[in-house]
């Protein structure tokens, strides 16, 4: 698999995680809420994975991949969220998609600094 190709997979799960964080923030059902954990745990594992195929752990990607990786995760976010509450999903704050992204790709060693 290509570079572009495994930096499109990867930014796949790093959504879904931040999409199914905000959609547990927003539920008061402990077993939706639970449903939505594993989920996010199984995500960020498989982003993990891509992760370390893109590059070094240890190494931060050019300023111009992370941006770029950035602006498409926080859209897909968008996208998906706004999907949700066009179906009746209730309480769901976008305000929090650019926290968590940049939280998801710290914790994913996309960078070390806060975008």
């Amino acid at each position: 698999m290509n570079r572009n190709k495994l930096i499109e997979a990867f930014i796949s799960n790093p959504a879904n995680a931040v999409v199914h964080k905000i959609l547990e923030k927003a539920i008061d059902k402990e077993e939706i809420s639970q449903s939505y954990n594993k989920e996010i745990r199984n995500s960020r594992e498989i982003a993990r994975k891509y992760r370390e195929k893109i590059n070094p752990a240890n190494r931060s990607l050019p300023e111009n991949d992370i941006n770029e990786i950035k602006r498409k995760i926080i859209n897909k976010v968008n996208s998906e969220l706004k999907l949700r509450i066009s179906r009746g999903y209730e309480n769901i704050n976008l305000l929090l998609v650019e926290e968590l992204v940049d939280k998801s790709l710290k914790e994913m060693k996309i960078s070390w600094k806060m975008l």
